[in-house]
């Protein structure tokens, strides 16, 4: 027996071997769709979104978790980019820097066409995949971004945006974030507001934009998965029972999920993977397993977060080492159905029952945001009364007023 003891890492060499073998051969044919991407925000950090200087060429690009060798070392078949931009442009330039941010995603399409196909749909995707190229889809990270306008709403969905994220790390007029579960923010809206909040959602069900909930309050993810006609999505959040950090998704919201049909796509931070510093690629795996055991293996995917984060696990550093995280589920015993349906097929399914439920022959939504809900600091008040450059909030009115009741008695 003891002659022998030599070839057992030799056998564990091997095995490994099987199984990523198997996992490239699975990725040709179903190649990954991941759920956020932040490369856009690193060529605007980096570059200033000026894609033809020479360091940004996306062939050749270092400091980054993602290029074109890397996207085809990992067989990424399907990548929602983000269109970010920060809390701090809330009631300032949102709207114009996100619109610069998806105008950067569509002139990654047009210089890179062999690589990158810029599609709308679900048959967009599928026919990126027939054309081996990397289905590049819009996702806006942070309502925001549409400034509580649902005409911003319907104009980014005609400039391609395909998701929305209701909230990131501040609150909306409308939607509570993550941070409120950690009392580091006040709730203002106890989820979703019951009158803008929920349109917003009805309005993206209309128009089939999914509905993003990471980066939202335990009460919003609740409330749009209550209110939703369609399925939403978790486009880069892990289980909150493996790792006790709000930006997690807890099982009983899991429930909801499976209920709903909807979409978990776990996010690799390792702050989010392990709540700490250091992680590795199986405790990611763990996440997986949890979330299938919980909310059933259809409500699985991959959202990596890669060149959003600064940390990342021991095997996961960036896009290209995806083979290596199917590899470990299908060592965990995952079928090839279900690592199929965690690589493309589940997305696939929720973005079909979306563009389903949409209805562009319906009304779309139109009641504003009451005016008091905004920040006015910067805002003209156009349409917010019957009389032009009048206010609809009675103190305003009031005030502007005031000069000419009093003046006569003033003279």
């Amino acid at each position: 027996m003891w002659t022998c003891w030599w070839l057992w890492p030799l056998v564990a060499v091997c095995t490994a071997d099987q199984f990523l073998d198997q996992a490239k051969r699975i990725m040709q044919t179903t190649p990954v769709i991941d759920g956020h991407n932040d490369l856009p925000w690193q060529l605007l950090l980096k570059f200033n979104n000026e894609l033809r200087q020479k360091d940004a060429n996306l062939t050749s690009l270092t400091g980054t978790h993602t290029n074109i060798p890397k996207l085809k070392a990992g067989f990424v078949g399907g990548q929602f980019w983000s269109a970010y931009t920060p809390c701090n442009t809330q009631n300032k330039d949102a709207v114009k820097r996100t619109m610069e941010q998806i105008d950067v995603i569509h002139r990654m399409c047009q210089m890179y066409p062999e690589t990158f196909l810029c599609v709308t749909s679900s048959q967009g995707i599928r026919q990126a995949f027939r054309e081996g190229k990397v289905a590049s889809l819009i996702g806006v990270e942070g309502g925001h971004s549409i400034d509580s306008s649902l005409g911003v709403l319907r104009a980014l969905y005609h400039l391609g945006m395909r998701y929305l994220t209701l909230t990131h790390s501040c609150n909306t007029p409308w939607a509570d974030n993550w941070l409120v579960d950690t009392g580091d923010h006040d709730a203002q809206s106890g989820g979703l507001s019951d009158d803008f909040g929920k349109s917003v959602v009805r309005e993206m069900n209309r128009l089939g934009v999914i509905i993003d909930l990471a980066h939202v309050s335990v009460a919003t993810m609740k409330a749009a998965l209550n209110q939703s006609q369609a399925p939403v999505i978790f486009s880069h959040s892990s289980a909150f029972a493996l790792c006790e950090h709000r930006r997690n998704v807890p099982d009983d919201v899991l429930q909801l999920v499976k209920q709903t049909g909807s979409l978990v796509m776990v996010n690799f931070y390792n702050d989010y993977v392990a709540c700490k510093r250091e992680a590795n690629l199986s405790q990611v795996a763990d996440h997986l397993d949890h979330i299938k055991k919980v909310a059933g293996a259809g409500a699985v995917g991959f959202g990596g977060d890669f060149d959003g984060v600064t940390r990342l696990p021991v095997g996961l550093e960036d896009v290209s080492k995806y083979p290596n995280l199917v590899a470990e589920l299908l060592r965990r015993q995952w079928t090839e159905a279900e690592v199929r349906g965690a690589l493309a097929d589940n997305l696939l399914r929720v973005f079909e029952a979306v563009e389903q439920a949409s209805n562009h022959a319906r009304d779309p939504e139109e009641t504003p945001i009451e005016q008091n809900y905004l920040d006015s600091s910067c805002r003209t008040s156009y349409g917010y009364s019957a009389a032009p450059g009048l206010h609809l909030q009675p103190a305003a009115l009031l005030a502007s007023l005031t000069p000419l009741l009093l003046g006569p008695r003033l003279l």
